[in-house]
Formats: C-alpha cells, structure tokens, sequence
C-alpha cells in the first residue's frame, strides 16, 4: 500500500530505539539469571520481528525495503557494546543484546534464503556495515556481518556455575525458542551453515569467522541442507551461488581440501562438529541441467 514504505521506516525505527529499555541495569544477584530473564521477555518481541520479516520476504521483497532492513541491522550493532552514556558497568551487561540481535539477524537471513530471495538474503551479508563508533579505536567503521555474532561470556559462566554439563547454553537456547517461532530450527541451521561458509570464503582476516552456534545440532541433519540439495539443479544453483560469493563448484575445492585434511580448522564442541562437504552435497552441486 502507498504508506507502507513509511510504515515500515517507523516500526523499525521504533524497535530499535526501544531496544533500550531492555538495557540491564543495577543488577542483583547473577547476572547470567538476569540475562536469561531478560531474553525471555524479548520473546513476544522477537515473534513480531520474525513475522514482519516473513511478510517482507513474501509480499514486497524490494530493494528499498532489503535496504530498510539493512539499516535497521546498522542501528542494533551499537547495543552490543557499551553507549557513551554508561561508564560504570560489568563485562556481561550486554550479553543480552548479544545473544538478541545475533537471533534476530539470524532469522532474518533464514526467512529470505527459505522464501528463495537468495539476493535479497546476499543484500544482508555482501553489503558492510556502517558502525561509527569505532572510528574513537582506530577501526575501520564498516564491518561485516560476522559482527552479528559476539562471544557472550555469562552464557558459559551459567553453564559452569549451575554445572549444568551442556556443550553450548547458547545453541540450547537458541532451539528451544525455535519452537515459538514457526520457523521450523532445520532452516536456522541452513542459515548459520550458510553464514559460516560465506565467512570462510570471504574472510580477510583469521579473526573475522561466524561461528554456527545452531550446527552443533547437525547431526540430527543427514544430508545436504535444502537449498544445497535443490542445487544439483544448474538453474537452481545459478540463483543460489550468489549466498557464497562463488560463479562455479569448484570455486569451494581449494576450501574443502583444507578441512578435509585438517589444514582448516573447523567449529568443534568438544567430540562434536559437522562435514562442509555432506552440508554443501559438494559432488553433486549443479550436476544436473
């Protein structure tokens, strides 16, 4: 509808500069329980953004509105670290806003690979991001996508002080909200898998990895993910080869080679950890007409 484009500036808009308010602050007691309890009431939240997500992704997938989103993104990252505003805080204060928008920007790639606006979904991850603050450290303040996922410490410190034995709360976490979110966890997985790989190929620096919390559960996936299987199709794979930056197969030989011989390091927890080459269906990407 004519407003629509207005309408969706202002939601977004909102949501981001609301995001404030669930900010920690004058915490009691542990904090790894205050950032669970606070996740947990983003959740309702987090389902709103999933459906206006969907609703992009199948009614008005245009560039403008990819752009929207993009810039929406641009504004979550700052959250991540601490404002101008704060100058006393503790090392996991953020820790919420980490584990919220890398599970916001994670659902949102996997609405736009699984509605097939693959170059839509490449919008997200081949254009940087703008972040101002790092110009006061001497950064470069546009970063990629791979700033979406940081490190949150009180997750493992939960881990070990409840001795609760888990190879990753975080991935836990993650699959158990899936479950409210109709959005069934296997495209999740598809997502970080994808994310993970388009890191490794794109990647200028060793420190600049997406690290697929969701994969630890990709046992339970035999087989290639769907958009991977789908390309032993030509076509399919022509629309699809723009999520790993690459025009041929063979493009992910030299990438694949070094995992397999253990020249690559690849995400592990503990005896766990997955197969590029069985994910990717690599010998039988674009084999077919």
């Amino acid at each position: 509808k004519p407003f629509a484009p207005g309408a969706l500036d202002e939601y977004l808009g909102l949501f981001s500069s609301n995001l404030e308010k669930f900010r920690l602050s004058d915490i009691e007691g542990e904090t790894d329980d205050a950032v669970i309890e606070n996740i947990e009431q983003f959740l309702p939240y987090r389902n709103e953004a999933i459906q206006l997500f969907i609703t992009i992704a199948q009614y008005a997938p245009s560039d403008e509105n990819i752009a929207k989103v993009h810039r929406f993104f641009e504004a979550l990252i700052p959250y991540m670290d601490r404002p101008e505003h704060i100058t006393k805080y503790g090392k996991w204060d953020f820790d919420n806003f980490k584990f919220i928008v890398h599970e916001l920007f994670l659902y949102a790639f996997a609405i736009f690979v699984k509605a097939e606006r693959f170059d839509q979904a490449n919008a997200l991850i081949a254009r940087q991001y703008y972040l101002a603050g790092n110009s006061e450290y001497g950064r470069d303040v546009m970063v990629s996508f791979t700033v979406f996922r940081q490190y949150a410490e009180c997750l493992e410190r939960r881990n070990q002080r409840l001795e609760l034995n888990r190879l990753s709360l975080r991935a836990d976490f993650l699959e158990q909200r899936s479950k409210t979110s109709g959005i069934d966890f296997r495209y999740l997985m598809q997502a970080d898998f994808i994310l993970f790989m388009r890191a490794e190929i794109d990647k200028e620096s060793p420190y600049d990895r997406w690290w697929p919390e969701t994969l630890l559960y990709a046992g339970r996936h035999h087989g290639a993910f769907e958009v991977f299987a789908r390309s032993i199709s030509r076509v399919y794979f022509d629309k699809v080869k723009c999520l790993l930056n690459i025009q041929e197969p063979s493009d992910l030989n030299e990438l694949l080679t070094l995992y397999r011989d253990n020249r690559q390091e690849l995400p592990r927890w503990q005896f766990e950890s997955f197969s590029p080459t069985n994910l990717l269906g690599a010998e039988q990407l674009a084999a077919k007409v």
